[in-house]
C-alpha cells in the first residue's frame, strides 16, 4: 500500500474533498450528519488547522488513486471545561482532533502512523501534553488510545460515553528517507 501522508493546505478544493471525507466518516460511526456546535472546525479548516502557526491538520492519500484514507488534526487545547481548568492550558497543551480511517485501510498501523506523526508536529512546536477524547461506542477507540499511551483522566458518563484522555509527549525519529517533509511521511 502507498500512502502519503501531507499538511493540509489553503485549497479551497482539497480542504472542500477533506470536509466530504470528515463528515460522511461522521456519519459512518456515530450516525448524524451536522451538528454545528461540534463541527466548527471541519467548517472552517483555514482558522483551526491551517492559519494557526502550532496548530495542523494531515491528510493520507492513497498514492495510487489520490482517495483520502485518513485524516488527523491537532491543534492548541481550545476547550473549557471546568474540571480540566488547571490541568491544561493552549501554550502546553494539544489536542488531537478528527482522527478518522477510512474503513478500507484499517488494521494496517496507518492511524498509529497518523499519530505519530501529530505528536511529532506537538513536540517540534513545544507541546508538553496531548488531550483528546472519544467515545465508548467507538470500535477499538479505547484499545488504539491506551496503546498510544493515553491515560483516562475522566470518564464522563454521559449519554454519549464521552472518555477524557491525555498522555505526555514524547518524540518519535523518523527515518531519513522522509527528508522532503517536514511532519508528513511517504510510506
Amino acid at each position: 500500500m502507498n500512502v502519503v501522508i501531507k499538511e493540509l493546505e489553503n485549497d479551497s478544493r482539497q480542504i472542500r474533498d477533506v470536509q466530504e471525507f470528515l463528515f460522511s466518516m461522521i456519519k459512518k460511526e456515530f450516525g448524524y450528519g451536522y451538528i454545528p456546535k461540534w463541527h466548527q472546525d471541519i467548517v472552517d479548516m483555514t482558522k483551526f488547522y491551517i492559519s494557526p502557526k502550532r496548530n495542523n491538520f494531515f491528510v493520507a492519500y492513497s498514492q495510487k488513486t489520490g482517495e483520502i484514507m485518513a485524516t488527523i488534526g491537532l491543534r492548541s487545547y481550545d476547550k473549557d471545561f471546568p474540571e480540566f481548568r488547571d490541568l491544561y492550558s493552549k501554550d502546553l497543551t494539544s489536542s488531537i482532533w478528527r482522527l478518522f480511517v477510512n474503513e478500507k485501510y484499517r488494521r494496517c498501523g496507518l492511524a498509529s502512523k497518523m499519530f505519530n506523526i501529530a505528536e511529532n508536529f506537538a513536540n517540534d512546536e513545544g507541546y508538553k501534553d496531548i488531550y483528546l477524547h472519544t467515545h465508548k461506542t467507538l470500535d477499538g477507540a479505547l484499545e488504539f488510545w491506551t496503546k498510544m499511551g493515553f491515560v483516562t483522566v475522566l470518564d464522563a458518563k454521559d449519554e454519549l460515553q464521552t472518555v477524557h484522555m491525555d498522555k505526555k509527549i514524547q518524540k518519535l525519529d523518523i527515518a531519513p528517507q522522509t527528508i522532503d517533509f517536514k511532519h508528513a511521511i511517504k510510506l
